[in-house]
């Protein structure tokens, strides 16, 4: 074993640096894999994950000899989207945790496929997070650098056992965990963003690096869009985006700077979209207005509201989940010219679920013509808690009622993004509602809960109905 850790030395010290380079023209032998027994002293992936977070996130280094990993190859970087670097999942089907292995090679789609069983050769191998996953390779001058190609053999063990990796489904961002990272998942019902239609994988002029686009489920309306990353040195970085719907199946990773989650597939082949019709989804759209009217039906600014449980007249605040209301505060700091606003979060909550409604005394929009809908809404840090806009034409004025009452999206109405610097107010926009009729209810409706990705808090203000 001390030959294998001075051969490992020797590598570090004699290592070449290599640029990425789109090159397709591969010259690297296929080795076949052989039928290996199990190591004797194996480890599971959840072990070196352990280590990491044990030193408190600093780099570990394995000392132990003859210790090995198991894992599932679920990266593939035969179209380029995946360079120098095997992702490993714990199991085939409902993993616990992937790990990212770096390594000086490329191709390595010839050697390692997808599905394919391999043992990882820990003792003298480095384990740490870099943005935001864990990875393993080779400790450098503060941080984890490739295997070097020779020690390719003496790392890896590759069984010729290949199965068929069974991704976890997901619904929506909110179900994306720090534990599914670097894991396969499958979203079921999506479509791109309609920003993003028309628009290549990761070949316009603002891509670097990578491409950003927003996939968006179809069976939630507000739920925040997922994130698909695209190297611009993929072989597909220039196709075009998919019309229709569909589901796409994705390795769950981070971005550069461990701010958003976010996806990227091995190749085009892991979208399924097998819809040529996009989402429809069963929501309240009558456009915009040109302004407001010169009737003011309902205006709330809480500045005459007391501090805490917002209450307005006529206002009803209610609980569905958890513990976390709208209440009245004092927008301090670069918020400090509005005044008295609402917030709601689940910041440090504990709840398993936080929901929230804040609705408006019931409109008749019957008795004026034109109305015109409105507010300022801003975020702090939302991550993937929701603030969501509705209208309902038959819920009854009772708290009981509220959750089995029909409650539709205002389409039209503009929320702030999560990526929006917390200190900005943004206008929801002049939302008409002209095209209602009877009576009904508007109301704000919070999503999200104690875990760290989904405790975000909103700011509400000038909220107002006018019409001509």
């Amino acid at each position: 074993m001390r030959t294998f850790k001075k051969l490992l030395l020797m590598m570090v010290l004699g290592a070449v640096a290599f640029s990425c380079v789109e090159d397709d023209d591969f010259a690297v032998p296929e080795t076949a894999p052989v039928n290996v027994d199990a190591p004797e002293n194996l480890q599971p992936m959840a072990f070196v994950v352990d280590q990491i977070e044990q030193s408190n996130d600093e780099m570990v280094t394995f000392e132990t000899e003859n210790v090995f990993m198991e894992g599932y190859v679920i990266s593939s970087d035969q179209a380029g989207n995946f360079f120098e670097e095997l992702v490993l999942q714990d199991a085939v089907e409902n993993p616990a945790t992937g790990i990212k292995v770096l390594i000086d090679v490329n191709p390595l789609f010839t050697t390692y496929q997808v599905g394919q069983r391999v043992y990882v050769r820990l003792d003298g191998l480095t384990a740490g997070y870099s943005n935001g996953v864990p990875v393993l390779g080779i400790q450098g001058n503060g941080s984890i650098e490739k295997i070097a190609p020779a020690l390719q053999d003496e790392v890896f063990l590759r069984d010729d056992d290949v199965f068929d990796v069974v991704p976890t489904v997901v619904t929506t961002n909110a179900d994306l965990t720090r534990d599914r990272l670097l894991t396969l998942v499958q979203f079921p019902n999506v479509q791109f963003a309609t920003a993003d239609v028309g628009r290549s994988f990761a070949a316009e002029p603002d891509d670097q690096f990578d491409g950003l686009r927003l996939l968006q489920t179809c069976d939630d309306f507000f739920a925040a869009p997922i994130r698909l990353e695209t190297s611009t040195f993929s072989d597909f970085k220039a196709n075009r985006l998919f019309d229709g719907s569909g589901s796409v199946t994705a390795i769950l990773g981070r971005d550069f700077e461990d701010d958003n989650f976010v996806i990227s597939v091995n190749s085009l082949s892991d979208f399924d979209f097998d819809q040529d019709v996009r989402c429809n989804f069963d929501v309240v759209s009558c456009g915009t207005a040109s302004g407001p009217g010169s009737n003011t039906i309902l205006f709330e600014d809480f500045e005459s509201e007391n501090f805490g449980t917002a209450e307005p007249a006529g206002w009803t605040n209610y609980i569905q989940d958890g513990s976390v209301e709208f209440t009245v505060y004092d927008s301090f700091g670069t918020n400090a010219s509005l005044g008295r606003s609402v917030n709601i979060g689940s910041f440090r909550s504990g709840d398993a679920s936080s929901v929230a409604w804040l609705i408006t005394p019931q409109i008749d929009f019957d008795a004026q013509m034109g109305e015109v809908f409105s507010f300022d809404s801003s975020n702090s840090f939302s991550d993937g808690s929701t603030l969501q806009v509705l209208y309902s034409a038959d819920w009854d004025g009772t708290e009981a009622n509220i959750e089995t009452a029909t409650w539709e999206p205002l389409a039209d109405a503009n929320v702030v993004s999560d990526s929006e610097f917390f200190g900005n107010w943004v206008s929801s926009g002049n939302v008409s509602l002209d095209c209602l009729s009877g009576a009904g209810y508007l109301a704000f409706k919070y999503e999200g809960s104690g875990e760290e990705e989904n405790d975000g808090t909103y700011e509400i203000d000038n909220i107002s109905v006018t019409s001509n």
